[in-house]
């Protein structure tokens, strides 16, 4: 889908000085002219994305929300940061062409890339391929994920992006912190598996670079063939562990087609063309040189109580009046049944 057909007038709600930002950038980014037109594009992004036209030239523009944030949310900084140094490794990313920290211009910080024509894959089913087709595609999302974790990350200058030892008890002690803060009812799985994952972490450690949302929705593919033009949406990226990463990426095979958000693949034949979850690991495994993966089940668990959390603080908001009671509730099922599925792997990881 072209990237036009992406988007719609900006949103009130975010409207800025566009003339005052175009003689900005034409001054600054080779390619923008005074032609250029801005529309936003349509979805749920948490750092508002902008489409900048200019003669038969794409650009996009992030920057943060408007109103007041916490200091380390939507960091666009960090994203630019982390994709002007995976430049020129295996990771393809969109080319960085400028950032803007001075919140004169648009209200909040901001970053000019790319803009990047292709295929956006938000049916995780891939309906529209072909057998053959599909295990391309996911056989190139596993490839670019192994070359991911694969990069040196302190050779390419990302030393202080983020602390290369103990991020998973971090993490799971985050979300558990997020989820009491938004807790509207009991969720007897959830209260089971929180002191279970933070007493369970795998021996051992690793570092990489984690990206935090690897899925196939935050990717840009080629038009015609399966290849990856650039991996998007790097807010949550970070130097840590690289399996929560791979668990997460994996979550579709532990979930039924109707979970929104995730778009289950439990339920596929084989003939359909997608790898099976232990296939997808599997070669996941030989691109980084290991034997296997110990207590995977762990790192399944945390993907889907970390996504229980995610949904229990939706849930919440809703409830205070920015969505209808019917969504609200919807979402708080939604919660419960990803903590349930993270229980469930818990036990099959069968430590106490």
């Amino acid at each position: 889908m072209p990237l036009y057909d992406e988007t719609s007038p900006v949103r009130p709600g975010h409207a800025f000085d566009e003339p005052r930002l175009l003689d900005y950038l034409t001054r600054r980014v080779p390619g923008i002219g005074q032609d250029a037109t801005v529309r936003q594009f349509r979805g749920g992004q948490s750092n508002p994305t902008f489409l900048i036209r200019s003669g038969d030239r794409a650009f996009v523009l992030r920057k943060k929300p408007p109103g007041a944030l916490l200091p380390s949310a939507h960091a666009v900084e960090r994203e630019y940061a982390v994709m002007k140094a995976l430049a020129g490794t295996e990771v393809p990313v969109p080319a960085m062409l400028h950032l803007c920290e001075d919140a004169e211009i648009l209200g909040t910080a901001f970053y000019v890339m790319e803009g990047l024509e292709g295929r956006v894959f938000r049916d995780l089913r891939l309906p529209e391929l072909s057998p053959a087709e599909r295990g391309a595609i996911y056989d190139t999302m596993n490839r670019t994920l192994a070359a991911l974790h694969s990069v040196d990350w302190r050779s390419i200058g990302l030393e202080g992006f983020g602390r290369p030892t103990g991020y998973v008890s971090r993490q799971v002690a985050r979300w558990t912190k997020a989820y009491e803060a938004t807790r509207t009812h009991e969720i007897g799985s959830m209260d089971k598996v929180m002191p279970w994952l933070a007493r369970n972490v795998p021996p051992g450690d690793e570092d990489a670079i984690n990206h935090g949302d690897f899925r196939a929705e935050n990717m840009v593919f080629h038009p015609t063939e399966p290849r990856v033009l650039g991996v998007l949406d790097w807010e949550l990226a970070t130097i840590g562990h690289p399996l929560p990463d791979l668990a997460y990426n994996c979550l579709p095979w532990n979930v039924t087609p109707d979970f929104p958000g995730i778009g289950g693949l439990v339920g596929l034949p084989p003939e359909h063309g997608i790898p099976s979850e232990a296939e997808y690991v599997a070669a996941y495994c030989e691109r980084t040189g290991r034997r296997q993966i110990d207590h995977w089940d762990y790192y399944v668990a945390f993907s889907l109580f970390r996504t229980a959390a995610i949904l229990q603080g939706v849930h919440a908001r809703a409830l205070q009046g920015t969505a209808s009671n019917e969504n609200a509730l919807a979402v708080g099922r939604l919660a419960e049944q990803a903590a349930d599925l993270a229980w469930s792997a818990a036990e099959r990881d069968g430590r106490p």
